[in-house]
């Protein structure tokens, strides 16, 4: 699924001492020396490591350093790679699929890794009462969304089958080709059945924690100082422990991008997650070896709480849309590279192209408003953005609402947590949100507004729109696939329950001394390729 539940960076704040501790315990490394440690910036405090509750990109940056699927995603775009599973195939009906484990696939207390760990993980993801956000990653495997929603509870009749240590056995309820993508994305990551058997495996659980938690990846877990950093260091076990050339990792958490870039300008970090606005140009000009551009697989768009008064009305929803100069908002107010969303979905988003374009025509968008019994905005009640980010993009919305539409709105910035909790409990009347992917096909977008999908945060309901995702995802044509996403997507542009603003990019800052650091459009790290060299 899409965003942060979702989708895919909220920023929380984190403690403000931050930066006074940098500056005391950890130095710039002398000229001359090979450093040990990477210093990334963490913008969102993760609620918890544990990879089955992760919802957050920041949760999985953690997540994929100490746990690694059965496949895992490559740069580029390019196809998943093998993760523990060396190697697969798939039954000429496309309903079967064997995954081959590695022999030498370790867990990081040196147990093997086995098909019947990956069984009890995707049990547990399953389980009803984890409540877990990405279950619906699963819903492809024949009754596993039977099983999550307790329509049946014997979870011998779901799709997952372990004959032997080192083979499993998945049964699809319909072809999807993209099922090693789906294995890549971070709900798919196993857990260690022993270490939650003895810690307890619910939601209050402790085992994710320095100490206890065991994971299968590059990486164990050393620290986690909540709202300072998260340490991890190279596990010994991991079956490709010598390709790891960095010996310590660590998160560390800034509430800002102006602090951020600071510790990066003063030696305390390595790598930020972002550049404020007003330095891009800076960075541009005078240090361009420095920065960084990812174009991203990631749509900023405004959910409308459709229960709201006026907001029911799709008249008031198109005259709010077709008022927003989205040109202007990415070149002249974000100025890093970033796209107008015209669409929903991001184009080229596992190859798809949206069909319909979302365009700007202010005396259409007065008309509407008054045929809804608005004119001029007249007797229109005053609304309020959610956010969890002070952007500069909300403000222009207000200027351009004001003066074209006579719209009065409000700015309510709670912290990310809060934001997405507000969200959930329908305690919004607008509320910015990123759309962000889990893996590289357009059904994981057009699911987040699906009637009953836990991200359609407006609770809009289209059954026509629910046909055609429902029948796009499991159709095998790959032309009459894509005319039913665009035909759905039509739909929901038309009935506009959100509003697409821009697609993301990020613009990130990286030290000389880093070498081979990649991400990709899905916000994925690769911590494999990276190294670290003298100043």
């Amino acid at each position: 699924m899409f965003g942060w539940r979702n989708s895919r960076g909220l920023v929380i704040g984190a403690a403000g001492l931050v930066l006074l501790a940098l500056g005391a315990c950890r130095k710039p490394v002398p000229a001359g020396t090979t450093p040990s440690v990477l210093r990334i910036s963490q913008r969102n405090e993760p609620a918890s490591l544990d990879p089955q509750l992760a919802t957050l990109p920041d949760e999985y940056f953690s997540a994929r350093a100490l746990f690694e699927g059965l496949t895992t995603p490559a740069p580029g775009g390019d196809a998943p790679r093998p993760g523990v599973a060396e190697h697969w195939n798939v039954s000429a009906d496309g309903l079967v699929w064997t995954f081959h484990l590695r022999t030498n696939a370790m867990w990081s207390n040196g147990d093997p890794v086995t098909a019947a760990d990956f069984v009890y993980s995707y049990h547990r993801m399953l389980t009803p009462a984890l409540a877990a956000a990405k279950a619906p990653l699963f819903f492809a495997v024949r009754n596993a969304q039977e099983y999550y929603r307790g329509t049946i509870s014997n979870f011998d009749a779901v799709g997952f089958a372990a004959p032997d240590s080192h083979t499993l056995v998945i049964t699809l309820a319909h072809p999807v080709p993209y099922l090693p993508a789906l294995a890549a994305t971070g709900a798919w990551l196993p857990v260690h059945p022993a270490t939650l058997e003895r810690e307890g495996s619910g939601r209050d659980s402790h085992w994710a924690e320095p100490g206890r938690l065991v994971g299968n990846g590059p990486y164990q877990l050393t620290a986690w100082l909540r709202g300072q950093h998260v340490e991890f260091i190279r596990n010994p076990h991991y079956w490709n422990a010598a390709a790891i050339a960095v010996p310590t990792l660590r998160l560390v958490s800034f509430d800002s991008g102006d602090a951020e870039e600071r510790a990066f300008r003063s030696g305390q970090i390595d790598l930020t997650m972002s550049v404020p606005i007003q330095r891009i140009a800076f960075y541009e000009a005078k240090e361009p070896d420095r920065l960084r551009r990812q174009a991203l697989f990631e749509t900023r768009y405004l959910a409308l709480n459709l229960q709201h008064g006026p907001l029911a009305d799709a008249r008031v929803r198109r005259a709010l849309s077709l008022v927003i100069d989205r040109k202007a908002l990415t070149a002249r107010v974000l100025q890093g590279g970033q796209r107008p969303a015209l669409s929903l979905i991001p184009p080229g988003l596992g190859g798809y192209i949206p069909a319909e374009s979302l365009g700007e025509d202010i005396s259409a968008a007065r008309e509407l408003l008054a045929a809804a019994g608005y004119p001029g905005g007249r007797g229109f009640p005053r609304l309020e953005f959610s956010t969890w980010t002070n952007t500069p993009v909300l403000e222009v919305l207000q200027q351009r609402w004001k003066s074209e539409l006579g719209i009065d709105t409000g700015i309510v910035l709670r912290e990310g947590r809060a934001h997405l909790a507000a969200l959930a409990a329908g305690d919004f009347d607008l509320a910015l949100m990123p759309l962000i992917p889990d893996y590289d096909d357009p059904s994981d977008g057009f699911g987040d507004f699906l009637t009953d999908a836990p991200t359609n945060y407006g609770h809009w309901h289209e059954p026509a729109y629910d046909d055609l995702v429902q029948a796009a995802n499991q159709n095998p044509d790959p032309v009459r696939r894509r005319a039913q996403y665009q035909a759905a997507e039509k739909i929901l542009l038309q009935a506009l329950p959100v509003i697409p603003l821009y697609f993301g990019v990020q613009n990130y800052l990286i030290s000389p001394q880093v070498r081979g650091w990649q991400t990709d459009r899905l916000w994925t790290r690769f911590y494999s390729q990276v190294s670290l060299h003298e100043n």
